[in-house]
């Protein structure tokens, strides 16, 4: 799908703001709200609008903790990695779970939790216990610096 300015533009007011309503679109984007609905169920049908969803305060939740840790495996065998992504997927506090290259690691991992007890749980009791977990290297987020969902549009 092509996308030309006024897409873009969706796009980005969408970013920042999906619950607005399909009128306040259209005019923020200058069309009509006929024409910014059917762009906006294209570029949800294309695939480029891929959901919408609550952004939650952690902090607000008490989950005042973020770690990034960094994970080695004994083996890079297709049957390891799939395992050990099967079983990171379900683990409620991981947020991110990223392949990664160029590191001592073979996975990067964002978590978060209460405090400290609750990481040494999640640590400990769960990420390796996981088959094939041979190394973890943890580092604690003391600030979020650029804290953002939104991805660049490039030109309009």
């Amino acid at each position: 799908m092509q996308l030309d300015r006024y897409d873009r533009h969706i796009l980005e007011v969408l970013q920042q703001d999906g619950r607005i309503s399909n009128q306040d679109l259209a005019e923020r984007i200058g069309l009509s709200p006929s024409p910014c609905l059917r762009r906006v169920r294209a570029l949800e049908e294309a695939g480029i609008v891929a959901g919408y969803r609550a952004v939650l305060d952690a902090r607000a939740l008490g989950l005042s903790l973020m770690a990034l840790i960094h994970i080695s495996m004994d083996r890079h065998t297709p049957e390891r990695f799939e395992n050990f992504e099967a079983r990171i997927g379900a683990i409620p506090e991981v947020m991110e779970c990223l392949l990664i290259t160029g590191q001592d690691a073979d996975y990067q991992i964002k978590a978060v939790v209460r405090d400290m007890d609750a990481y040494q749980e999640l640590l400990l009791d769960r990420i390796t216990r996981i088959e094939g977990v041979t190394g973890v290297h943890s580092s604690f987020v003391l600030r979020r610096v650029i804290d953002k969902s939104a991805l660049p549009l490039g030109e309009k």
